[in-house]
């Protein structure tokens, strides 16, 4: 199949499990696909500043997309490419139903394109987001409920250490709160953004910004997430480490993250 565009998801896919690293050898494969004109996209729940720090220096340094397809920032200027946001009724309303559900869950609002965090007291971790992994400085603060809700977020990340992030899953679809999206990403937290918007949507739009179609695309992924964006691409590649959702939905399947499956699968398709 003709190649113009490889979109690959970060932790669990194109990093090694220490979700930091970018192998040697997939680092060659994406540089070989920059060198033979293939744009290449890294695409992610993390945010924009987390994706730039473990990108600098590479081939995938320059347009990324975060928050689950939310945003999408240019690491080398910082220019946001374009922001979607949850409305502010429809994460009060999903957090409202969650908590009917399971009444410790906390949350933290993602805003800003993705620099700024304002996160419920209680919540568990997180004391400093851009600590660890940033590529630029990130803003956080704590506060009560009310004031994590009351701005429009790119991400809500809902979270009870004591229940699985896929428990908080069913109940947000029964819910089918109108203006909100819930996914899982392997992370044990819950992820909701704006409906209608995923890393599909994200892809399809940087794809058809430059001229391409589904046929076009290589995408990898594994998890919930990028179940979308593997059906959406006209290759979409699961990991063998990947979930049961994005297994069933794959063109095929590569070897795992640490076996660096993702460029297993570029350098065949370049030959």
């Amino acid at each position: 199949m003709p190649i113009r565009l490889i979109a690959t998801d970060m932790d669990g896919t194109l990093l090694r499990s220490d979700h930091r690293t970018i192998s040697p050898r997939t680092r060659e494969a994406f540089a070989r696909a920059r060198a033979e004109g293939i744009d290449v996209l890294a695409i992610s729940g993390r945010q924009p500043y987390s994706i730039g720090a473990i990108v600098l220096g590479s081939p995938l340094d320059g347009a990324v997309v975060g928050s689950n397809g939310s945003v999408a920032v240019n690491t080398l200027t910082r220019e946001v490419l374009f922001e979607e946001t949850l409305t502010v009724a429809a994460q009060r309303a999903i957090v409202e139903g969650i908590l009917d559900a399971f009444p410790n869950v906390k949350v933290s609002s993602v805003r800003q394109a993705g620099d700024v965090y304002v996160t419920q007291h209680g919540y568990a971790g997180m004391e400093d987001p851009g600590a660890e992994v940033a590529r630029w400085a990130v803003s956080h603060r704590r506060a009560d409920l009310p004031e994590v809700l009351a701005e429009p977020s790119v991400k809500i990340a809902i979270l009870d250490p004591e229940v699985p992030a896929e428990a908080l899953l069913e109940v947000a679809r029964e819910l089918a709160v109108p203006g909100a999206l819930a996914t899982t990403s392997g992370a044990p937290f819950l992820e909701v953004g704006k409906e209608n918007v995923s890393k599909a949507t994200a892809l399809a739009r940087f794809a058809q910004e430059r001229g391409y179609g589904p046929e076009d695309v290589v995408a990898f992924g594994d998890n919930n997430n990028d179940v979308d964006m593997l059906a959406w691409a006209g290759y979409g590649v699961a990991m063998s480490n990947a979930s049961p959702a994005a297994l069933e939905v794959a063109d095929t399947v590569t070897a795992t993250n640490d076996e660096d499956g993702v460029a297993q699968v570029i350098e065949r398709l370049l030959g």
